[in-house]
């Protein structure tokens, strides 16, 4: 059974640590934010550190985690941002105390590498969320998700996708995240095993032959064959080539889950996007997917 930290309360530690790329600005606003919730923040060696493109060497980045997946008063340990690089460090935790006193661990983007070894090897569940350095360009709606996500209230969402979906209900254990992340996984020790699973997906700046070999790779492999639901979130900043692939992402995702028989929904609000809810990996959830309808539910 996936197990499940406890949920923050007022007066709780968490602490903030860079496992990739360095921030490009100040989070003192994010850091205001948390503490707004009555929150104390700790701010990780990795936060404000710099090492070419990371956020201080591997090292660093590696011992800053390890610090707080050790320390039973963190109770949540929450990613400053994506970018590249937790895969270079995850081989280096150790994740043994963490699976006796578990506590939340929260990101997305290159952050999945650290969810989906959490979630998928560790049993445990974890929050793909906003980050701080993400806070000032997220929707008010995000935020108050990731807030609800961490206090342990019901993630309820209903929106209606512009395009076609695939109806059906579903009711399971949500895993997911970045694809190119998920496929960079898999065949190492943080795979998720995606059997009986409801799969999310995500993706920013990759060009559309991209998407389609990695989906057909996680086809092949038999990863898709076995899902319960399927929830494609953003996939932006698509790259466009001089001669055109002639499919959009949506469109390659219908062509290759066309054999199968779960809903399949569209235009879910996650992702590198503004409107980037958090949903709860590892955790029950119920799905409902009409032609245009789609209602996610998370319950306490």
């Amino acid at each position: 059974m996936i197990k499940q930290p406890a949920y923050l309360k007022k007066g709780d530690k968490v602490a903030i640590v860079s496992p990739a790329k360095k921030l490009k600005q100040s989070i003192d606003h994010a850091i205001a934010l948390l503490e707004g919730w009555g929150l104390e923040v700790i701010l990780g060696k990795s936060v404000y550190a710099a090492h070419h493109q990371f956020a201080g060497n591997d090292a660093l980045r590696a011992e800053d985690i390890q610090t707080y997946l050790d320390n039973d008063d963190i109770k949540a340990i929450i990613a400053a941002r994506g970018g590249y690089g937790t895969i270079r460090i995850i081989d280096d935790l150790d994740f043994s105390k963490f699976s006796d006193h578990p506590k939340w661990v929260v990101g997305f983007s290159d952050i999945t590498v650290l969810l989906s070894h959490i979630t998928g090897t560790g049993q445990t569940q974890s929050i793909h969320g906003q980050m701080p350095g993400t806070f000032d360009d997220a929707s008010p709606e995000s935020i108050e998700s990731l807030r609800k996500a961490l206090f342990g209230e019901d993630l309820i969402y209903t929106y209606e996708s512009s395009q076609p979906n695939r109806p059906g209900e579903a009711e399971g254990v949500l895993i997911g995240g970045n694809l190119s992340l998920l496929v960079a996984l898999e065949g190492s020790p943080s795979a998720m095993d995606f059997k009986d699973k409801i799969l999310f997906l995500e993706d920013v700046g990759e060009y559309e032959y991209s998407i389609d070999r990695m989906l057909r790779m996680l086809k092949r492999g038999g990863k898709l064959a076995e899902l319960k639901g399927l929830i494609i979130g953003a996939f932006n900043h698509i790259e466009l080539e001089d001669i055109p692939f002639g499919q959009g992402a949506e469109e390659v995702i219908a062509e290759i889950v066309n054999g199968y028989s779960y809903p399949v929904c569209y235009n879910f609000p996650v992702g590198h996007i503004e409107d980037n809810r958090a949903m709860v990996l590892g955790k029950n959830t119920i799905l409902k997917v009409e032609d245009h309808q789609v209602s996610f539910r998370q319950p306490h």
